[in-house]
């Protein structure tokens, strides 16, 4: 995964981002941080994370992971909700309210914050906060 940085908390992770990228990720981890402060902020495989989790397959599988993440790439930030139910995943349910952003099923990326929507990013991160975590 690219975007992983050396940083052991979320604080050295911004630290070590040059700007614009740094202004960018930062007020997004600050809109995080308030639509979903239950969600505790940490690093997970050298990137911002929020909300730790521990899954188990149904064939005995299990590790650990975060219901939403944050990693800027080299053209791109990324944003993880690693939410959603047997039917789909919470990102992909919010598509047609981001259409400058790709989305996958766990997945946005966008180049710039302010390409976003800010309530429907708003809405996104409080459905993938409230949503039970999917691998």
């Amino acid at each position: 995964m690219k975007g992983q940085l050396k940083a052991s908390t979320p604080a050295e992770y911004l630290a070590q981002l040059d700007e614009p990228r740094k202004s960018e990720v930062a007020a997004l981890d600050a809109l995080i941080r308030k639509t979903a402060p239950k969600l505790v902020p940490f690093i997970h495989i050298g990137i911002l994370a929020y909300g730790p989790w521990h899954y188990k397959y149904a064939s005995g599988r299990e590790g650990d992971g975060f219901r939403i993440g944050v990693a800027s790439n080299q053209n791109y930030i990324s944003l993880y909700i690693c939410a959603g139910d047997e039917k789909d995943y919470v990102a992909e349910r919010h598509k047609a309210a981001l259409p400058k952003a790709k989305i996958g099923r766990s997945c946005v990326r966008f180049k710039r914050l302010s390409d976003l929507d800010q309530t429907a990013l708003v809405k996104l991160i409080r459905d993938g906060a409230r949503n039970p975590g999917k691998a």
